[in-house]
């Protein structure tokens, strides 16, 4: 069920294989292993996917599809983690690694006034580069962990339970098919001797 879930949201392999950053790979993306879903593909391509969305690089998809390739983990679901980044998502969470990275290294806090300018990224951006990118990289390394032991987690669960639904399926159809079976025996007509 999981499975078929994930299937029916991750991009397809003809639309990923079209994508001009990953063209490069050429056919190393025809690998079967890249495209399969099971509990070690999955949280590995969660864990890529995750640790990659918070390192501020351009092209994110590239890097998390070379080590989907590499790990030979699902590529689609990797590479579909790093938009959990985004142009809506960006400010508030590389805002969130730079605080960590801040806190982690006990420096002082320089004001984060951003603004699309030369003049900032020359001057602003070297004050900051440090705490910002010790936490890209704190918090890229704990969501990829969390998301890789928490997808192993609820695959193991989800197919805990699909066996267990399916144990007690079966013993109810064998209480059925019992109960039934002693009804029709009840309700038969004795057959007569047969003769010798």
């Amino acid at each position: 069920m999981a499975r078929k879930l994930l299937k029916r949201y991750l991009p397809e392999m003809r639309k990923l294989s079209e994508y001009p950053g990953l063209r490069v790979f050429g056919r190393l993306l025809h690998d079967p292993n890249l495209w399969h879903l099971n509990r070690y593909s999955a949280s590995g391509a969660v864990a890529v996917g995750l640790f990659i969305a918070f390192m501020p690089i351009p092209f994110q998809m590239v890097p998390a599809a070379a080590l989907a390739i590499m790990l030979r983990i699902n590529l689609p679901l990797a590479v579909a983690l790093v938009w959990v980044t985004n142009p809506f998502t960006m400010p508030p969470l590389f805002y969130l690694c730079y605080k960590v990275g801040v806190w982690i290294i006990g420096s002082v806090d320089h004001e984060l006034a951003f603004a699309w300018s030369w003049e900032w990224f020359r001057k602003g951006l070297v004050k900051v580069w440090e705490p910002f990118l010790l936490g890209c990289s704190v918090v890229g390394l704990v969501a990829a962990l969390a998301g890789y032991f928490g997808t192993r987690a609820l695959w193991r669960w989800h197919v805990i339970t699909q066996w267990e639904r399916r144990k007690k399926l079966r013993a109810l159809l064998a209480q059925r098919a019992s109960t039934h079976g002693h009804q029709h025996d009840r309700h038969a007509e004795p057959r007569p001797p047969t003769p010798n």
